[in-house]
Order: C-alpha cells, then structure tokens, then sequence
C-alpha cells in the first residue's frame, strides 16, 4: 500500500510539473514575435520616447545646448527624423519626408512643426516595416537596427539635457 500511495504521488508530482511545462512552452510561443514585429516593437518604443520628450520638453527651450559644439534640443530632434528619412527613402525606394542629415531649423520654426515632423517619421517609419514584412526587415536587418540604435542614442543625450536642466526626463518620472 505504501508503495501505492509513493506511486501516485510521483505521478502527481509528475503530472504537475508536465502540466506547468507545456503551459509555460505555450506562453513562451505566443511570446516569440517575428522579425518584423521585434524591430517594430524596438522602432516604435524608442521612437515614442523621443516623441515624448519632444512634446514635454519647453519651447522656449528647443535653442538650448550643453555646451557650443552640440546640436540644439531642436537640432538633435530634427536630426533622428530626417536620418530617419534619409534610412527609410534607401530601404523603401521611395521619397518620404526630408531626408536631409540635419534638417534647417528655419524649415521647422516652431515646437509643433518640429514634433510633427519627428511623429512622422516614426510612423512613416514603422508603416515601412509593417509593409516590408519579415522577408524585407531580414535583408535589411543590419541597418533597422543601426537606425533603431541611432535613435536611442540620441534619446539617451537627450536625457543628459534633462538633467544638466535640473528636470526629470519623462520616461524617469513616477509612474502613475
């Protein structure tokens, strides 16, 4: 009987540990995202952040620099959408947006005009990817991710305007 009762047991125990294996494979399948929803997610995620930033930071303050030899706020913003551009005309074969490296900020005078050209070019942006689909983000890979890069490097000089401000950046703050 006792032999039994050990028998059942194991296999209860078995049992159990079959059960969370298959239900934590499931999980890990619905969570495996293809190539071009992985560099979808990336583009959009530093993307939005930048917009964000665009959108909070003050406008009488898109001239400021930290110091003579870098781009103004504005400038560094202007610079990510038309390389943006600049990305997406090559790999798209087609015209978008300005796809000059710095964009003149007489083009862009103001902060809604300089955050609805940056919101265009992360939606033109991710447009392009959605189109291109797995077949195309893999023959161009290499670069989806510099550009995905490029902009998350510029996301994180940004953060150092924050702060040499004495502000938090958005993406810092207390979540609600």
């Amino acid at each position: 009987m006792r032999n039994i009762s050990r028998y059942i047991f194991v296999l209860l125990v078995l049992s159990l540990f079959s059960s969370v294996s298959v239900a934590r494979a499931q999980d890990a399948a619905k969570k495996t995202k293809t190539p071009s929803e992985a560099v979808l997610e990336a583009w959009n995620d530093v993307g939005n952040r930048l917009i964000t930033m665009a959108q909070d930071w003050p406008e009488d303050k898109y001239t400021y620099k930290l110091n003579p030899d870098v781009r103004t706020f504005q400038q560094v913003l202007l610079h990510v959408a038309g390389s943006n551009y600049d990305f997406l005309n090559q790999v798209g074969g087609s015209k978008l947006g300005e796809a000059a490296n710095d964009p003149a900020v007489d083009s862009y005078k103001t902060k809604a005009a300089t955050v609805e050209y940056l919101k265009k070019s992360i939606t033109d942006g991710a447009a392009l990817i959605q189109k291109e689909g797995d077949a195309g983000i893999l023959k161009h890979l290499d670069y989806w991710i510099g550009y995905v890069e490029h902009m998350g490097e510029h996301y994180g000089l940004l953060v150092a305007y924050y702060r040499a401000n004495g502000q938090v950046p958005p993406e810092s703050r207390p979540k609600k």
